[in-house]
């Protein structure tokens, strides 16, 4: 009987954007290019995973298509994005202190965050649009490596915060905050109240969040003031990654031509998602 785990929604959407890399950027755009370049990958199976029609796709051929179009080796450098994104979860972490973090698509926010979860009692939940009250405290007790089987959202809520309260330097950090309604957002004022000067919390969005908690200040939505409040009245930029960021990636990552460099720099826009797919082909051409 095999052992691997069932893939997650969120590892199947990221090989489907490995994948859709690969097509873009080694198979020139075309879908049956790729198919004939890949092994035991069909056209269809190409169009039915880049368009969400998942349900007849096995896992042992997601596992297939993963081994074959992800990027590998990908080496990790400091950008100054990064570089001030862990100034300020370390800061929660050690100081139990509570941000509100914005930052352009494209930056890194997701991709540091999970680094800085090798620390020890770093939980950090990738929130989704589809998340209600009960999906959202069972994420954030299986980062946490709990289990949620036959609890109410009462009974969830109790374990995370006894949990937490037992532990050390404990952060939780919500990538993506803004991709959730409000029911569970006000979870974020109960965590807060709960655990206040116990744990850390990061809100990490991109600035639709900030657009987002003005205009329910202006429509006195409820709870929009407590949230506020609980992140200090204010947004904390970060700034997106410059030249010399994506010039050290590159370099890091093995594209050394200088003309490669800047062709990457111009390209990508600063949105290091691109750089890492312009990465990506120019050592698939090597």
């Amino acid at each position: 009987m095999s052992t691997n785990q069932t893939l997650s929604t969120d590892r199947k959407q990221q090989i489907a954007e490995d994948l859709r890399n690969y097509v873009q950027n080694v198979a020139g755009g075309s879908a049956n290019k790729a198919s004939k370049q890949l092994t035991k990958v069909s056209g269809a199976y190409i169009s039915h995973m880049l368009n969400g029609k998942w349900d007849a796709i096995s896992d042992e051929a997601w596992r297939n298509v993963a081994i074959q179009v992800m990027v590998k080796d990908w080496v990790a450098v400091e950008t100054r994005s990064s570089k001030g994104l862990n100034v300020f979860f370390e800061d929660a972490r050690l100081h139990a202190n509570v941000f509100g973090i914005i930052a352009e698509a494209g930056t890194g926010k997701t991709f540091t965050g999970e680094l800085f979860t090798a620390k020890e009692n770093v939980f950090m939940v990738k929130c989704n649009e589809w998340y209600n009250r009960k999906t959202f405290l069972s994420e954030l007790l299986r980062v946490m490596g709990k289990d949620s089987g036959g609890y109410t959202v009462a009974d969830m809520m109790h374990h995370i915060i006894t949990s937490i309260q037992r532990a050390e330097n404990p952060i939780i950090i919500l990538d993506e905050a803004d991709k959730l309604s409000d029911q569970v957002l006000y979870f974020f004022i109960t965590l807060y109240n709960m655990l206040e000067g116990k744990c850390g919390i990061v809100l990490m969005a991109t600035d639709h969040l900030e657009k987002r908690i003005e205009k329910g200040l202006r429509l006195n939505r409820k709870g929009y003031k407590e949230i506020y409040s609980r992140l200090g009245r204010k947004f904390i930029p970060i700034p997106k990654p410059n030249d010399k960021d994506i010039t050290a990636i590159c370099l890091a990552n093995g594209v050394q031509d200088a003309l490669t460099v800047k062709r990457i720099i111009n390209e990508s826009e600063g949105d290091l998602r691109r750089v890492k797919r312009l990465v990506h082909a120019e050592k698939n051409r090597g």
